[in-house]
């Protein structure tokens, strides 16, 4: 049978029998779901975000976790599975916003203020070395804007203009790597995450 023609199949299929294919690792099942859910899903993003760019983003990380997830999945509606993850990638993308603005003044004092070592340089470059190693498990774009962000020390809007994408792109794309770098350095100094990581 031609993968045509199983993927028309597919789209008399009821979504939990489509999603059961996906969770054997059927590929064209997730083309179905992205087919069917896209453009719902992608409207209630950008009624969120108000940004086109943010939304497909937030909606293509979707599918993207759906598949890397597909063979641990356990859903009963598929609708609802997918409406309510999409929720608290939004939820996720706003609270990053709102830190940003508090960390920009908490920014300005430690800058201002701290004197460093020689033993802080050194750990301030062992951060640096293993924040590196933990974006190559990022997409390029997303490790670009956090270089110029953290490492080059360019705005967003230079950002921005630098690699022709909106503000909130940028934005978010900043947000993405953070939220991964949070997570696995936990075990250094809190004043250097608190430099190097914090949103500005």
């Amino acid at each position: 049978m031609s993968e045509d023609v199983r993927l028309s199949a597919l789209k008399d299929w009821e979504d939990e029998r489509v999603l059961r294919a996906l969770s054997d690792g059927n590929r064209l099942a997730l083309a179905e779901l992205y087919e069917r859910y896209w453009y719902p899903l992608y409207r209630v993003a950008f009624q969120k975000t108000k940004s086109q760019e943010i939304a497909e983003e937030l909606v293509q990380d979707l599918f993207v976790q759906l598949w890397q997830k597909r063979a641990s999945l356990s859903v009963r509606r598929t609708d609802q599975y997918l409406f309510g993850a999409l929720k608290y990638s939004v939820i996720d993308y706003i609270r990053g916003q709102i830190v940003h603005e508090k960390f920009q003044e908490y920014q300005q004092i430690f800058t201002s203020q701290a004197d460093f070592s020689t033993e802080d340089q050194l750990a301030y470059s062992d951060l640096v070395g293993t924040i590196e190693t933990e974006l190559r498990k990022l997409p390029p774009k997303t490790q670009e804007v956090f270089r110029l962000s953290r490492f080059e020390g360019q705005t967003i809007p230079e950002i921005s203009q630098k690699l022709d994408l909106t503000d909130k792109t940028v934005e978010y794309h900043l947000s993405k790597a953070l939220k991964l770098l949070r997570a696995q350095l936990r075990d250094y100094s809190f004043l250097w995450l608190m430099l190097l990581l914090a949103e500005r």
